[in-house]
């Protein structure tokens, strides 16, 4: 059986105000260790409230998230960040990288939060990982100074410092030109390889979904449909995510 570092199981996501607005409905999905997982869907499906419930940027109303064999449900805000921390990694299609702070200076930033002024092992880490991904050469510059494929490049960096066990990606490649976007996502999945770090990517690029191992399509907040990219091939892959037949969780 395939080691499981993510599983939920009946997780529901309601948005209060004046109007109650439920999105996620009894969402259960299984993500393996290592594995590339993309979750697809039409715009408004959950796509993105799914992948910030999993990655506990956002609370589900209920259910349950099992995080490497830890319950969720039962942490507070300060628990959950020093958690995220500690085990998780972002990227999003925004880079959100700190103006006021180098390129170096933005990667390091996730160990000055979670231990302070970073060791110098941290920051020989950090050249390490930009020499990897080839944006040594841009150590002292600062975000205005980078391209938008750097500026992502510099955002991969940071999501991998303190080596997570799970990386969110959430339309990595949805603000660079094509080109740029290629490469990133050639990257994520050779570091995906190498590091055996997991990763969850939202994407509404077919193509990049089939790059996966495991496809999780959405429907109106329900998972309508899962392939398993590695069992049938990517040809019967790209067969099934053209099917308009769907079987949708109730």
């Amino acid at each position: 059986m395939a080691d499981k570092i993510l599983i939920t199981h009946k997780l529901n996501k309601t948005y209060t105000g004046k109007i109650d607005t439920p999105v996620l409905f009894d969402i259960n999905i299984e993500i393996e260790r290592g594995s590339f997982t993309a979750l697809i869907g039409p715009s408004g499906s959950g796509k993105s409230t799914l992948l910030n419930c999993l990655g506990l940027l956002d609370p589900q109303t209920s259910g349950e998230i099992n995080f490497d064999g830890k319950s969720i449900i039962s942490q507070n805000v300060n628990e959950l960040a020093d958690f995220r921390n500690a085990n998780i990694g972002f990227i999003f299609q925004f880079h959100y990288l700190l103006p006021e702070f180098t390129a170096f200076e933005n990667i390091l930033l996730p160990c000055w939060i979670r231990n302070g002024k970073p060791a110098l092992e941290l920051e020989k880490e950090a050249l390490r990982i930009m020499e990897r991904i080839g944006v040594e050469k841009l150590k002292n510059k600062y975000t205005y100074e980078l391209s938008g494929g750097q500026q992502q490049r510099i955002s991969i960096a940071r999501a991998l410092i303190n080596k997570p066990k799970l990386i969110f990606a959430d339309e990595p490649t949805g603000n660079l030109d094509r080109e740029s976007g290629v490469a990133v996502l050639e990257l994520m999945a050779e570091l995906n390889h190498e590091n055996n770090i997991t990763m969850v990517m939202v994407t509404h690029d077919r193509d990049v979904a089939l790059k996966a191992d495991h496809i999780y399509e959405l429907v109106d907040g329900r998972i309508c449909k899962f392939i398993d990219v590695k069992k049938t091939g990517k040809i019967q892959a790209a067969k099934e995510i053209e099917e308009r037949t769907c079987t949708v969780e109730k």
